[in-house]
Order: C-alpha cells, then structure tokens, then sequence
C-alpha cells in the first residue's frame, strides 16, 4: 500500500531544481560547521529569474566506520505555496554496476527505509526544502556515490553525494599463494578480513601516501591493478613512471589475483596477548577466546596500526593463519626503516614460535588476567609520501 501511494502524482505542475556540486560560487554563506561528518558550508545564490539555487559543498563527505554523517540535498520548488506534502524524495545508492539500490523514500509523513539501512537512515529535517538524509553507524558498505532524487507531477530534479571512509588499503593473498582468486573469491576474501575490496579512488590515495606493491589485485569495480612508487624492473619495467598500473576489466570468472582490500576504523581493540612462551596456531586462537576475545584478523590489525597507532615488534599469529606484526615508529631489528606492516607469510601451524594478536569489540566486557598492549605513545612519523600513509613495501615479508 505504501509503495503505491508513492507513485505518480497528480497535480498542479510544479517547479524546482535540486542542486548538490563540487563547486561553490558565494555569495552568502548560511552555515559553517567545521566538525568531522557534517556539512561544511552552504552558499546561496539567486539566478536571473529570482528563482533561489541551493548548493552544498563539498561535493562529497566523509567519515569512518561506525560515525554518523550528513548526505546534503536541498531543493527550492515553484510557487513557493506547493504543499510540501506532495513532495516526494528518494535516496538510492549507486552501484559499480550503474545499478541504483533503494535507500529511502518519503512522501509527505509517510516514509520507508531499505535493507541495511533500516534504523539507520533519517530525514535530517533542517527546515522547507531540506531533503538531506543522516546515516547512522557507517558501514564499509556505505562507502560510494548516493542520488538524492526529488520528484513533484512531472517536474523532478537529482543530485549525487559520494560518501568517503577514513580508511586504510591493504594487499592480501591466501595461504594458497599469490594469484589465486577470481573476482569473487577476492570480494569474500577481504570480507573475511573486516574489509571490502577497494576502489580506484582508495587505491590512488594510498600510493600518494607511499603504498608500493609488485603484484596485481582485483579491486570493486572488477578492474586489475596495482601501485609503484618506486619503479624497477621487476615490477613492470624501470623506464615506466610511477603510479597505479592497470591491467584494465579483467573476467571475473576465468582470471585470478590477488586483492586489494580497505578498512576503516575499529568498533573495538587489537591488542598482542602477552604469553610466557609462544604457541601455534591452534594454542593462540584459544588464548583468545580464553580472554574474551577472537583471533585478529588481518583488516582488524591494519586498522589498529592506522587508527590506534599500535606498534609492537613481535610477530604474532592472525585469524587466517598469517603472521604479522605492526609498526608505527620503525627501529633497528624491527623490519626496516618504514612504517607498515609486517608480513612473515603463513607459516606451518604447529610452529611454537609466535604470538598472538587479539580483537576485542567494544561490547565484549574484558576479561580478568590479561594484560593489553598500548598503541605507541608518540606521533606517526611524517612520510615522505605524506602522512598517515602506508610506505613502499611496508607490507612485504622480512
């Protein structure tokens, strides 16, 4: 019944227009908010008819796993006595495959969230022709562009919003080896890791910030490729610049690859299990659960290396079966001279050589006994590439 109340209607025709850009031309500036996750400036400006556009800056938002934000959309709609009632707005989410996925609806008082998102989207309600929605507890999922879409009779107007995640990029392969995940298989093994495949945009922000990779990853859209910000001979030939290589759509089926997978931040803590001796696979997952706690896994220990700044210089055992372990300030006999994490591969699992980190969430009540490490005590240190990126090779085995 709801569905069909929201379809076409009839009416007198009425007028507007819908605006959300990446540029701004001010004239007047309504509402500054400099605070993570909000609208940052909103400008108004009248054309030669008089008719009033609204357009919101920046074209788009960002915040991080488990944050709340602001998808602005704003319409001004002609005469200005139109019942606000018979208005209808419509947020859907724009897939990699130019599919739209239904978010929210709202005509009038009636309104109808979608899928995931229920519980989580509201109408921001700002005042008339405000159609901006706020999204609660961030997924990785909610990462991509959003189409604000307001309808009246026949006159109807859109705007698009990409929302950005705080995040951090990662390579990752299996206990199988490199090159060996079609598409699919890459999008479930960054699920398995607290991760979702990255996109090209995620991907060219990590190598500015210094990612260096030799081996070719899937990444959301379906296409292949992978950073160098040192060019060699090994990895696609000296002579050719530096960037992110590209080996174009490749069959998602058929061909396989390694991934290239990005989290955000943490709904909870990694922490390295203090042990008198070191234990295999099997004794360090149990070491966990016996704290309350789960094995980390991979995008879990990454996001505590980004967002906690947890830096430990002993390698412990992960939920796939790798060892890892993370560094913020690099030091002698700590692997290398950059910060990153560092990669041992997947040992034999009966090997008693290892710690152990742990993920706790924050609605796990902590158990008695045990003794968390701390995230290192002073500031990242600034890159070449800029700071708070992942440097060249800082992911490789040592």
């Amino acid at each position: 019944m709801f569905l069909q109340q929201l379809g076409p209607l009839a009416f007198g025709k009425v007028t507007f227009v819908v605006f959300i850009l990446t540029s701004t031309v001010s004239v007047a500036s309504l509402h500054v908010d400099t605070d993570k996750g909000r609208r940052k400036v909103v400008h108004v400006l009248e054309d030669d008819t008089g008719a009033v556009i609204v357009q919101t800056a920046p074209g788009k938002v960002v915040t991080h796993r488990g944050g709340s934000i602001t998808l602005p959309c704003r319409f001004h709609h002609e005469p200005e006595n139109t019942d606000p009632d018979r208005v209808r707005i419509k947020w859907t989410k724009v897939t990699h495959a130019l599919q739209f996925q239904d978010v929210f609806v709202a005509l009038g008082r009636q309104q109808r969230v979608f899928g995931s998102y229920k519980g989580r989207v509201f109408l921001e309600q700002a005042g008339p022709g405000d159609a901006s929605v706020v999204i609660q507890n961030v997924t990785l999922e909610d990462y991509g562009r959003f189409e604000c879409e307001v309808t009246n009779d026949m006159e109807d107007d859109t705007g698009f919003v990409n929302l950005d995640l705080e995040g951090v990029v990662f390579p990752y392969y299996p206990r199988e080896g490199r090159y060996k995940l079609n598409y699919h298989q890459g999008e479930d093994a960054c699920k398995q890791q607290d991760a979702i495949l990255a996109s090209h945009s995620q991907l060219h922000k990590a190598w500015l910030e210094g990612l260096d990779w030799c081996n070719a990853g899937w990444l959301e859209d379906g296409s292949v490729q992978y950073p160098i910000s040192h060019p060699r001979d090994q990895c696609g030939r000296k002579e050719n610049p530096a960037g992110v290589r590209n080996y174009g759509y490749r069959h998602k089926e058929d061909e396989r690859y390694d991934a290239f997978c990005f989290t955000s931040k943490l709904n909870g803590k990694v922490y390295f299990l203090k042990r008198f001796k070191k234990v295999n696979y099997a004794e360090a997952t149990k070491a966990c659960a016996r704290d309350g706690s789960a094995a980390a896994k991979v995008g879990q220990l990454y996001a505590a290396w980004r967002f906690q700044l947890l830096d430990r210089c002993e390698a412990g055992w992960l939920e796939d079966g790798s060892v890892r372990y993370p560094v913020v300030n690099p030091r002698s006999r700590c692997g290398g001279s950059q910060p990153g994490v560092r990669h041992l591969g997947f040992p034999d699992k009966k090997f008693r050589l290892y710690g152990v980190y742990c993920f706790r969430g924050n609605e796990e009540e902590p158990a008695g006994g045990s003794e968390a490490t701390t995230a290192a005590n002073t500031t990242r240190t600034r890159r070449k590439s800029g700071d708070g990126g992942v440097p060249g090779n800082a992911t490789k085995g040592i």
